[in-house]
């Protein structure tokens, strides 16, 4: 992991001292409290997470059905909750000024994957969608979606 902090303090030297020290310690230890909540889910039973993934591969076909019918080109994902999508069969090519108009069009939001590229144009015609979201918040998206 990289970290990428920069930033400044302007202090007397004992604060420049702690925040230093303060610093040090996150840095380098961070996850230390994720540790304990980690143990705590290692002891949880296999049904809690056969249930998870159930639910988010519900809630992935709710979305990814939704998409399809609106007139999406759907890939249809395995292991994360991002759904993504090509914008090209409703007759757009800029992955950004869609998702920009998108919330007045229709009131769903979406994130452009040109973002995400060193060079914007290869995933400029990519938009990424969220599953990770309430049952009824997925239909409503899918039903709004329908009016593009």
């Amino acid at each position: 992991m990289y970290e990428r902090e920069v930033g400044w303090v302007t202090a007397p030297p004992e604060l420049v001292a702690a925040v230093r020290s303060a610093k040090q310690f996150l840095t380098y230890v961070s996850s230390g409290p994720f540790q304990y909540a980690i143990a705590e889910a290692l002891a949880l039973p296999d049904t809690y997470y056969d249930a998870f993934r159930a639910d988010l591969a519900a809630k992935r076909d709710i979305l990814a059905d939704g998409l399809a019918a609106a007139g999406f080109e759907v890939y249809r994902p395995q292991g994360t909750y991002f759904i993504t999508t090509d914008i090209t069969p409703l007759g757009e090519k800029d992955g950004l000024a869609f998702c920009r108009a998108l919330p007045e069009r229709c009131g769903v939001v979406a994130i452009p994957n040109q973002v995400f590229y060193d060079d914007a144009s290869a995933g400029a015609t990519q938009v990424r969608w969220a599953f990770c979201k309430r049952t009824e918040v997925l239909q409503e998206a899918a039903s709004r979606l329908r009016r593009l």
